[in-house]
């Protein structure tokens, strides 16, 4: 029997050689770490404020990982001593033999009649597993978005085609048609939606071929807009949706509690006996499919919902957002599906990318080839069906719903309001405790320090590329207001007093309303 060698430690080591790994892995630490620093810059230069917190999101994450991974380090002796009985340590094993350790901590548990918890061996291919997963997380996060915003750009077009004098005119609320000679009645309105049992098999069906087509995108956003805003307001649909789902990419990047509590059941049901092979790559693309089914099918309930109030439109057909639509009246569910989907195809590929690095190819985690070919198809098909198809279907049909997101406002107009109604309130209160507010004294506190006032009425600045004006709100500083005010005809004292406190009060109960109303939702 041949001696055991024994690892080197650093008391045997050439101190050169020491000193260069630490410095290649501070090189690439700093090159990754001023690589995510150019990239913040460029989103902050942008004025992507959503992706800003989507990236630091990210960060966070990989230092949960980086510490997840030096808490292995630091306990691996203390694990590998916990000695457990061989009846409970030969059960729901990955492969259908064992390999004995020869390490320190298994043969002391060897001679207890008893196996170590996890080897030093074990820890250290943990710590493998998990930066593995720390980078497919990440980037097939980054893949999916950038897989939607491709699909998304030909709504540019759409949008564009909304200002156009032809889109005015087939809208024009002076021409009357029944509902099922719509374009958006013609594609939904058939012999199949009458049947459940036809209905949802071609709304699975259609999210293969044309998922959102030009007549939905156009009838949601009109729906949308009549709900939310006035008649004969240029809306930039298009931009409002990609500020929100660039706010639920935030969402998708993070791994919440339960999410890590699925993770260790599929390293659970990895063990022979369970034949995982056989289900569970299927489980990701089982529940990315009844997703898109049931944003086929909210979409067609819509218009179902619609021609049951009326038969005959004017100008164009109307639907009605509704959180009625969603499962559980919660258009939140799908995004936690979608994230979860995420997430678990991503561990799959990085436990096969893991297995296949450590084990080869040819290892007990996969004997055969129809195994191999599973998991690598369904992980990649997956990813490609979230990313070109289900992810712009969500980002449209998941607007539909009774509150209006608070992504509506762009994020400087967001600031803005939220330290103007502070500051207000703050005057308002300041002037009651002093005791009955009066005219000279609320006048005094508007006076004091600049603030915003809020136009009721919304416009759109159609000449503007700017991305952050996509919802043009008046914002006006009373410095200005005043000297605008002496160029003009004086008017009596106490009536200019009362216009000026009667718009105060105005303009405070609608950015209050606002903002409640996006708090609320």
């Amino acid at each position: 029997m041949a001696e055991q060698v024994e690892e080197r430690t650093l008391q045997t080591t050439p101190t050169w050689a020491v000193a260069t790994v630490c410095f290649i892995l501070i090189l690439l630490s700093i090159i990754i770490e001023h690589l995510l620093h150019l990239l913040a810059k460029y989103f902050n230069k942008r004025r992507r404020k959503a992706l800003i917190q989507a990236l630091d999101k990210i960060k966070s994450e990989l230092m949960l990982l980086g510490f997840m991974s030096l808490l292995l380090t630091v306990s691996e002796k203390p694990i590998a001593n916990i000695c457990i009985p061989k009846s409970v340590g030969e059960t729901f094993l990955p492969c259908g033999s064992m390999t004995s350790g020869e390490s320190e901590e298994e043969a002391k548990c060897a001679e207890q009649g008893k196996l170590s918890l996890l080897s030093r061996s074990g820890v250290r291919e943990l710590q493998f597993l998990i930066f593995v997963l720390a980078s497919f997380h990440s980037f097939s996060c980054i893949l999916i978005f950038g897989l939607g915003m491709a699909k998304m750009r030909r709504w540019e077009n759409w949008e564009a085609e909304t200002r156009t004098l032809e889109y005015q005119f087939s809208k024009d609320p002076r021409r009357f048609q029944l509902t099922h000679q719509t374009s958006f009645g013609k594609r939904h309105l058939r012999y199949w939606t009458e049947h459940s049992l036809l209905r949802w098999p071609t709304c699975f069906l259609r999210q293969f071929y044309g998922s959102v087509s030009k007549v939905d995108y156009l009838t949601l956003r009109h729906g949308f807009i009549t709900a939310h805003f006035e008649q004969g307001t240029n809306f930039d649909f298009q931009k409002y949706i990609k500020r929100a789902l660039e706010k639920d990419f935030g969402v998708v990047v993070g791994i919440s509690f339960w999410i890590w509590i699925l993770s260790v059941f599929y390293i659970f049901f990895n063990a022979r006996k369970f034949h995982s092979y056989l289900w569970l790559p299927f489980i990701p693309l089982v529940l990315l499919l009844l997703v898109g089914t049931k944003l086929q099918g909210i979409i067609t309930s819509m218009c179902l919902d619609s021609h049951d109030k009326s038969h005959v439109v004017r100008g164009t057909l109307l639907v009605k957002p509704s959180d009625h639509f969603f499962w559980f009246s919660s258009p939140k569910l799908l995004l936690y599906l979608i994230h979860f989907i995420l997430f678990q195809n991503s561990f799959q590929l990085a436990f096969f990318t893991w297995t296949w690095f450590k084990f080869g190819l040819r290892s007990c985690f996969h004997r055969e080839t129809e195994d191999i070919v599973i998991r690598l198809a369904m992980g990649v098909l997956v990813h490609f069906l979230c990313g070109y198809v289900i992810l712009p279907l969500y980002a449209l049909v998941t607007q539909m719903g009774t509150s209006m997101r608070k992504s509506v406002f762009p994020d400087d107009v967001v600031i803005g309001l939220k330290r103007w109604r502070a500051r207000a309130r703050k005057n308002l209160k300041a002037s009651y405790s002093t005791g009955p507010p009066s005219l000279d004294a609320s006048l005094r506190s508007l006076d004091s320090s600049p603030s915003f006032s809020l136009d009721a009425s919304f416009t759109v600045d159609l000449g503007s590329s700017s991305d952050s004006e996509h919802v043009a709100i008046e914002v006006m500083n009373e410095g200005e207001e005043k000297e605008e005010e002496k160029g003009k005809e004086k008017q009596p004292e106490e009536s200019q007093r009362n216009d000026s406190f009667d718009g105060f009060d105005s303009n405070l109960t609608s950015a209050t309303l606002v903002l409640e109303k996006q708090s609320n939702s």
